[in-house]
C-alpha cells in the first residue's frame, strides 16, 4: 500500500491551484498488491466554471508525477462510461483531496 500522507499538503496546494473538486487514489496503490514498480491511479473531478480543462488535467498529471516521483494515471470521473470499471474503482478508492480526515 502506498502512503500518500507525507505529500498531502503539496498535493492539496496543486489541487487548489488547478481547481480540483475531488481527487481519489485507487487501484493497487490502496491494496497489498502495490509494488515498487507500480504506478499510481487517480480519479479526478474538476470544479465547474473554469476554463482550460485539458491544460488543468495534463498539468495535474505532470505535477503529481513530480511530487510523487512515480508514473501517474489520471482518470476523469466524467470520462468513465464503463460501469464495471467504475465499480472496480469504487472498491479501492481512497480520498486524497479534499481530505475527509
Amino acid at each position: 500500500m502506498f502512503d500518500i500522507r507525507a505529500r498531502a499538503a503539496m498535493i492539496a496546494t496543486v489541487c487548489r491551484e488547478l481547481h480540483v473538486a475531488t481527487l481519489d487514489l485507487f487501484g493497487s496503490a490502496t491494496t497489498e498488491e502495490f509494488r515498487d514498480d507500480s504506478d499510481l491511479d487517480f480519479l479526478v473531478e474538476f470544479e465547474p466554471g473554469h476554463s482550460d480543462l485539458l491544460g488543468r488535467f495534463l498539468g495535474l498529471k505532470e505535477r503529481l508525477q513530480a511530487i510523487l516521483a512515480r508514473k501517474v494515471d489520471l482518470v476523469s470521473r466524467k470520462g468513465i462510461r464503463n460501469p464495471y470499471f467504475l465499480e472496480g474503482i469504487e472498491k479501492t478508492r481512497v480520498n486524497v483531496f479534499p481530505s475527509q480526515a
